[in-house]
């Protein structure tokens, strides 16, 4: 089967009603991404952090997948789909697809504070202050916040180069290093962009642009892949 790889930011999201991670104000949720999302605000002052993630967790578990993740899921009967994205909820997974790749962390998962690479499933919204792996180290959200490495850069990259349709949904292109992705594909991948805002994207000269909402855009990109 082709080889279909689909980028995914927040505007696939927002249509489930989970909000993009920084407001035209520059703040996410009424906070500031600096005081919310970095190692620095975690050091300064992780209850604010805990209860943030806390309220962030929740909104996920009562949001539902819509109707671009469900079609992505859908395309799974045709096509070798391999979802990368930058967001942080389940509705991927949720939708049904099988193999999606998070750049920026789980938010239904928590990590020790100490070593990212103990990550524990979290089975309701809750991470509570005192709540400690298993050596002992209070867990935090498993969320890449600024600042931080992208570990899974590395494998996104790889799909990236082996992609032989490339599709971009609801991102602005603009959270590096995750950006750069579009331009890791082969010069014969086939690159889709589908975003309200498509057409002021500086993007390369052949990507097909459909310059609608996730939820419109997906009908556009199943025919185009089905012709």
């Amino acid at each position: 089967m082709k080889k279909l790889v689909v980028f995914t930011g927040a505007g696939i999201s927002v249509e489930s009603g989970l909000p993009t991670f920084r407001g035209t104000d520059g703040l996410w949720e009424g906070y500031r991404v600096e005081d919310v999302a970095t190692p620095e605000a975690w050091l300064r002052d992780p209850e604010l952090v805990q209860e943030f993630y806390n309220q962030r967790r929740l909104a996920c578990m009562e949001a539902k997948p819509n109707k671009a993740h469900i079609k992505l899921a859908e395309l799974e009967k045709n096509f070798d789909v391999r979802i990368i994205t930058q967001n942080i909820d389940d509705l991927h997974e949720r939708a049904g697809s099988t193999h999606v790749l998070h750049l920026h962390g789980e938010i239904m998962k928590s990590q020790s504070s100490k070593n990212a690479e103990i990550v524990y499933q979290l089975e309701g919204s809750t991470i509570n202050m005192g709540d400690k792996c298993e050596f002992g180290s209070q867990l935090r959200p498993h969320v890449v916040w600024f600042g931080e490495a992208v570990p899974n850069m590395i494998p996104a990259t790889k799909l990236s180069r082996e992609a032989e349709v490339f599709v971009v949904i609801g991102t602005s292109l603009q959270v590096y290093p995750a950006a750069n992705l579009l331009y890791e594909t082969n010069p014969l991948c086939k690159l889709i962009l589908i975003d309200p805002n498509a057409d002021n994207y500086r993007v390369p000269p052949n990507v097909i642009k459909i310059e609608e909402p996730a939820t419109k855009g997906i009908d556009y990109l199943v025919e185009l892949l089905t012709k």
